[in-house]
């Protein structure tokens, strides 16, 4: 009997939310861990632990899963041209707006242009200039959520960073479409067990 994948997360890493969604709305048996460093020496979250393999990138792990628990957790549609719509538009988060305010470039910016006030306004101006893109993508997809009536990996991606978005101050009315298809998203149990103040090691204070 193959041993439980163990997940190596961290709270408020929305690439680690990502992964967590895709875990709740499956009902994946994961178990959770906070000691990454000891298999992924890139000290970067999330982490998949499974079958003597380790795992990293969110997006290959949503992926991965999607294909290991195909009938737990169909993410993706069946038509080609729409498989790739959909991943182009989780994508468009995922290299298209996150990297640019993670936890190391904003450290970075912060120590090159002014401190945190400068890196909180890096932020929220590439968060702006993703969203500005992604709300014209969703705006020819979206119906219930961001690809048709269905929960797809396109989704996993949406309320983690518009959680990062509230964070930085950004005016989500700004985008009807995103701030719609977060609020129906938010509305799952699986995206509430996800979230990071439900997570065992959030840390509730304000930024």
């Amino acid at each position: 009997m193959s041993k439980k994948p163990i997940l190596y997360s961290y709270w408020r890493s929305s690439c680690s939310w990502r992964v967590r969604a895709e875990q709740a709305i499956g009902n994946f048996l994961l178990q959770l861990s906070e000691e990454f460093l000891k298999v992924n020496p890139l000290g970067r979250v999330p982490a998949l632990v499974t079958d003597g393999n380790t795992l990293v990138e969110s997006f290959a792990i949503l992926e991965y899963l999607d294909e290991k628990y195909p009938d737990k957790c169909p993410l993706l549609p069946k038509g080609i041209v729409d498989r790739a719509k959909v991943r182009a538009i989780a994508l468009q988060v995922i290299a298209g707006t996150q990297p640019l305010q993670n936890t190391g470039v904003l450290k970075q910016v912060s120590e090159m242009c002014g401190g945190q006030k400068g890196a909180n306004a890096w932020a929220k101006m590439w968060i702006e200039d993703g969203f500005e893109r992604l709300e014209r993508q969703l705006q020819m997809t979206a119906k219930t959520y961001a690809f048709g009536d269905a929960v797809t990996l396109a989704d996993l991606c949406i309320p983690p960073q518009v959680y990062n978005a509230k964070r930085y101050g950004v005016n989500m009315d700004a985008y009807p479409t995103i701030k719609r298809i977060d609020e129906a998203l938010m509305g799952l149990d699986a995206f509430k067990k996800s979230h990071p103040s439900s997570q065992p090691d959030a840390v509730l204070v304000e930024k």
